[in-house]
């Protein structure tokens, strides 16, 4: 493989991948025995991660600079491609859940295949084609315009990763300054985000409605594979934490309060941690590189080998850069089986997590795309995926001296307090979503203040110190999720009861905490989200005191640490 800035990208043949497609499907139908249905499996899967490839090479460059036009349209092409193989795929699975060799492909492969494919013929229709077009249209403009929206502060250009860093100063003013700018650069973009979001929030209604879904909410959980829990649970699930870890972060909150010494804790002062200023990370992209690729050869021989190889194919884009999109992410180039990290580096304790929580997730993939023949069981939902990542994030801890060095306590202290606190919010985010496409004529307004109301609920201690855009609702607009990936943020929520299980076994045994957590990660999707857990010996978070079960020893390590 070579370097990924010396991939050559080149727009896939359609027209002949789709009489590739229409030749499988009828070879498959017409197939004598089970030998040649799997060989025609095989033979198209391989000619699908040729062109997922080149779709996936196509969406990196294009969220590295959205401001290129040839990769904007190549998105838009590629969009446009993809929804119209969506009757090519429904007959595929139609074909495979059909097929006289089902039987055989479970025997083989797991019944967890064929559950994916059933569940993927109640989402897929041509009914949806065009819909799924404009969905797609809108979520790029969505990134297009959050890329590019910047102000002055402090005579530079800075975006919303520029200005986050700010709000780490310990200088309050500056805080304050950078906040105000913070929340005024959402204000200005608010209106297109409110347009965007609510066409959005209605096509995928009417997608829902128009396969016989009764919300778009139903739709969702299944396209997201969420086979084994349901709304009724995961609002039980969201009830836990509000009774368990929103007073433990009320807490956590008035301590910070008081050692920065301020009369009223403002949302400008959260991030702040410690009065002398939070740990930052030492060193530049290229050191910060080098310190994970020694950590992750000292960690065990599965991930030097893993991180390696990202080094050599420089399968990273990290640093902050004008017009690139917000946030990060990892994907996957199935042709290479090369895992690739996407971030923004901001200066912050922040880009050493994407070291180890991106990290997490490509060491899985690694991992699997080696060992898993069924593509699409290499990969798990994200509640099982987001423990892969949040669990790498703890076994790093030994290793965060050289990036950290005598502040290395001090990232430990934040990180968990960091990994506790954000559960109230990620319960906001679902919470907020359930409401919204259960009321989608709700207006912009409307729904500002439905979030406002249960951002009080689960966050009480939450000031925005008189800004009036988000004390009127505002703040969710900065969740990427909401827009992009409706429905996945509770993921994180459920995943880091699972993270801090391995971290508590991490305290007592760690070569054993590690070997559960491989076999989880090399089991990828095989198997259904509850198996998987049995599989990587975790407690269910929906089960009544696993919460508390989970985050009771993170809760006493942070008492003795802040």
């Amino acid at each position: 493989m070579q370097k990924f800035s010396e991939l050559q990208y080149t727009r896939p043949d359609m027209e002949a991948f789709r009489e590739t497609f229409e030749q499988a499907i009828r070879e498959l139908e017409q197939a004598k025995d089970y030998a040649q249905a799997r060989k025609v499996y095989f033979d198209l899967q391989e000619k699908e991660a040729a062109v997922d490839t080149m779709a996936t090479l196509a969406s990196v460059r294009n969220t590295i600079d959205t401001r290129d036009p040839f990769y904007e349209a190549e998105m838009k092409w590629i969009r446009e491609q993809n929804a119209r193989l969506i009757p090519l795929n429904k007959q595929w699975n139609t074909a495979l859940s059909k097929s006289a060799f089902r039987a055989d492909f479970v025997r083989e492969f797991g019944e967890q295949m064929f559950r994916l494919i059933d569940a993927s013929l109640l989402v897929q229709d041509e009914r949806i084609i065009q819909d799924t077009v404009r969905v797609g249209e809108i979520c790029q403009a969505y990134q297009k315009d959050s890329a590019l929206a910047q102000t002055d502060f402090r005579g530079e250009k800075c975006n919303f990763y520029g200005l986050l860093k700010h709000m780490e100063s310990t200088d309050r003013e500056e805080r304050k300054e950078a906040f105000h700018a913070w929340a005024s650069l959402y204000a200005s973009i608010s209106g297109r985000l409110d347009e965007e979001y609510d066409e959005l929030v209605h096509l995928r209604d009417g997608m829902a409605r128009k396969l016989g879904f009764p919300s778009y909410t139903e739709y969702a959980y299944v396209s997201r594979r969420r086979f084994d829990y349901t709304k009724e649970d995961a609002a039980a699930f969201r009830r836990q934490i509000r009774e368990i870890v929103t007073p433990a972060v009320a807490e956590i909150r008035e301590k910070q309060r008081k050692r920065l010494g301020v009369e009223k804790l403002h949302y400008y002062d959260e991030a702040l941690l410690f009065p002398e200023g939070n740990p930052d990370p030492i060193g530049t992209r290229e050191e910060l590189v080098a310190k994970a690729q020694k950590m992750y050869r000292e960690m065990s021989p599965e991930t030097g080998e893993f991180f390696d190889f990202m080094v050599e194919h420089e399968l990273f884009d990290l640093e902050t850069k004008p017009g690139k999109r917000m946030g990060g992410y990892m994907t996957r180039l199935p042709g290479y089986k090369a895992p690739f990290i996407f971030s923004n580096f901001n200066g912050t304790s922040a880009d050493v997590d994407v070291l180890t929580h991106e990290a997490g997730h490509a060491f899985q993939g690694y991992l699997a795309m080696r060992s898993i023949p069924v593509h699409r069981l290499s990969g798990s939902t994200s509640e099982i995926n987001e423990i892969h990542s949040m669990t790498m994030e703890h076994f790093a801890y030994p290793w965060m001296e050289s990036f950290f060095e005598d502040k290395r306590e001090d990232y430990i202290t934040s990180h968990l307090i960091g990994a506790v606190a954000v559960l109230p919010y990620m319960c906001c985010v679902d919470e907020y979503q359930h409401r919204v496409y259960a009321d989608v004529n709700m207006t912009a307004m409307e729904r500002r203040a439905v979030w406002r109301e249960i951002e009080k609920n689960y966050m009480p201690w939450r000031d925005y110190d008189g800004e009036e855009f988000l004390e009127g609702g505002g703040f969710w607009m900065q969740k990427q999720h909401i827009f992009l990936y409706p429905f996945y943020y509770i993921d994180y929520a459920l995943a880091q009861m699972c993270a801090f299980q391995y971290y508590g076994r991490m305290k007592e045994n760690r070569p054993q905490a590690w070997q559960d957590y491989l076999r989880l990660c090399r089991a990828g999707g095989q198997k259904g989200y509850f198996e998987l857990l049995r599989e990587g010996s975790l407690l269910n978070p929906f089960h009544e005191g696993t919460v508390e079960k989970s985050i009771g020893h993170v809760l006493e390590e942070i008492a003795g640490r802040y």
